[in-house]
């Protein structure tokens, strides 16, 4: 493994590349090599750092946590003089990154009901002894000292909590498996890659209550017989890896780890491990296989995970929200945890809610709540006054459910049988004027570009469907592609070797279901019902709305739009790329989308 002194983080958001953050990058490389830093300082790609419209393009810097904002290529130089080689802040591009931004998760909403994030924004995630305070490591104290590894096992199955890192399986059931499997050591990890986009679940709870997990995990530990877990992290939550091992550090002082925790005789040893970024290693067996160093693909199953896992010794693998759940558990009881939740589903799950709703954000509520619920009392409805159209749950592998199940309550059977998943809690709300097509092609976009390519049926099956879905929002979409999308998504999920493919199509197959009329007429009619896929719509001027202001014209990029100032303009059809510059540029409402 190469070490290096510093890591730096650069922003790829979309804003930030638009405002050149990719050319930035490549100078920052360019002036390293230059410099022959290039085995010193590490340069990784990562979403969003700071406030993209503000800050962009920008870079952070570990492990002094430095944050640069503003950054053009001209700029660069000079930063790597000044801190990679000088080791002097460049202070006038410097700024301090907020560890913990209490606002993103505000006060809890009507029906919601925080127990993983209750302590979130309350307590200082990088002071063990605040959450000592709350009563943090009480739970790992009752255990080590008056319960067996057995008993803890079946206070979990009690308790019916079950993983939530989108599968539902019974923890407690997954425990007793690992427990009873032969072979030392064994192992236990925490899935904490998180890869589905706009999700931040555990994120948040990394970053805010870090010990809750560390915590969890001993006591898992305890329960199976394991002597080492590892904590798998996404690389680009830089944040969080920082707290995490602080927090570690800390747990380690107070001999919370280590050898002989409180003098019972017990001894566990935790670390973090990075990933690199793929979707895939969300998946068990892969992320099993990154840890280990190889290349994240899965593995076939059986054997699963407890009996031969990681190294090839039976291992445990839970979630950041799995194991936060634990310390809860085992202080205030199975009945109060069991109390909440629906028959099947207990407890409180975390949503990331996202898309076309008034209020975004984090949010926590007990299983059974209603997506209308979730959408309208929480979330505030739709922005802007415009209609609902459909919820997607689970992330890019989760269906998209319409008006008609608004009214369903969210636990893992019904959103099963709706044609949807839980998955980690990724919830995207659209509105009337979203074309469901052009969705189903966004989420397959991800999902095969983040195929490991191991398995045939992934790595074919989801490029074939794409291709198809791409044909038919250009409006060259045949009759036939229906037949051959339904049968392409049939066999893509029976035959594909992990969850990733088996459920790459699920957008494709719940569009199909309950917007068909959509696809029909990209097909048939060669239109966009919602006015979105360029090649099936037209850009006209009306000429009762132009004053002939002109602005239309100097923005459009080729020259498509005519006319004399004061007087009515006019687009040319042929000319006209689609790009709807104009229409943003216009002030006076004139350009219209038929």
């Amino acid at each position: 493994m190469t070490y290096y002194r510093s890591t730096v983080l650069v922003s790829v958001d979309p804003i930030a590349l638009d405002k050149g953050a990719s050319a930035v990058k490549d100078k920052l490389i360019e002036e390293l090599n230059r410099l022959n830093l290039q085995d010193e300082v590490q340069v990784i790609e990562t979403p969003r750092i700071g406030d993209p419209v503000k800050d962009a393009p920008d870079f952070l810097v570990y492990p002094e946590g430095t944050h640069y904002t503003a950054i053009t290529v001209d700029t660069v130089p000079l930063l790597v003089s000044e801190h990679f080689v000088k080791g002097r802040e460049l202070k006038q591009y410097a700024s301090v990154m907020r560890d913990i931004v209490e606002e993103e998760l505000g006060e809890p909403q009507p029906k919601e009901v925080r127990l993983i994030l209750d302590q979130i924004g309350k307590i200082d995630p990088r002071n063990i002894e605040e959450y000592f305070a709350v009563d943090g490591y009480m739970a790992l104290g009752k255990v080590l000292t008056s319960m067996t590894p057995e008993e803890v096992i079946q206070t979990v199955l009690d308790s019916k909590l079950r993983g939530r890192g989108g599968a539902g399986f019974p923890t407690g059931l997954k425990w007793k498996f690992a427990r009873q499997a032969a072979g030392e050591p064994k192992y236990i990890l925490c899935n904490a890659d998180e890869g589905d986009p706009g999700a931040f679940m555990n994120r948040k709870v990394l970053e805010g209550n870090p010990h809750s997990v560390v915590e969890g995990m001993i006591i898992g530990a305890y329960a199976i017989g394991a002597s080492r877990g590892y904590i798998y992290c996404r690389a680009e939550y830089p944040i969080a890896v920082s707290t995490l091992k602080l927090a570690i550090n800390q747990a380690h002082e107070y001999g919370l780890l280590g050898e002989n925790i409180m003098g019972t005789g017990f001894s566990f040893d935790l670390e973090v491990r990075m990933g690199a970024g793929a979707f895939v290693c969300g998946e068990e067996t892969a992320l099993i296989a990154s840890v280990e160093g190889q290349r994240g693909e899965p593995r076939v199953r059986p054997p699963f995970p407890a009996q031969k896992g990681l190294w090839a010794k039976p291992s445990n693998i839970n979630n950041v929200e799995t194991y936060a759940n634990i310390p809860l558990i085992i202080s205030r009881g199975v009945e109060w945890y069991s109390s909440m939740g629906t028959e099947k589903s207990k407890g409180t799950k975390t949503f990331a809610l996202a898309g076309d709703v008034a209020h975004t954000g984090l949010i926590e509520v007990p299983f059974g709540t209603t997506l209308r619920e979730i959408v309208f009392d929480i979330g505030g409805g739709i922005k802007g006054g415009k209609g609902f159209k459909a919820v997607q749950t689970g992330g890019p592998m989760g269906g998209c459910l319409p008006a008609q199940y608004l009214d369903l309550p969210v636990d893992y059977e019904t959103l099963g049988q709706a044609g949807s998943i839980m998955g980690s809690g990724g919830m995207v709300v659209m509105d009337d004027e979203t074309c469901m097509v052009d969705i189903a092609r966004f989420f397959m976009e991800f999902t095969q570009d983040e195929s490991c390519g191991k398995c045939v049926p992934c790595r074919i099956g989801t490029r074939r469907i794409l291709e198809i879905l791409e044909r038919i929002c250009k409006g060259e979409g045949k009759p036939e592609d229906l037949d051959d999308l339904a049968l392409l998504c049939e066999q893509t999920i029976q035959d594909s070797l992990c969850g990733l493919g088996q459920g790459a199509a699920n957008p494709v197959v719940s569009t199909m279901k309950h917007f068909m009329d959509e696809y029909k007429a990209h097909i048939y009619e060669h239109r966009c019902p919602a006015k979105v896929c360029r090649a099936l719509i037209t850009f006209k001027i009306n000429p009762d709305k132009c004053t002939g202001c002109t602005v239309c014209a100097r923005n459009c990029p080729v020259n498509a739009i005519t006319g004399e100032r004061k007087q009515a303009h006019h687009i040319n059809e042929e000319i006209c790329i689609r790009c709807g510059i104009c229409k943003q540029a216009c002030k006076f409402e004139a350009i219209e989308i038929l």
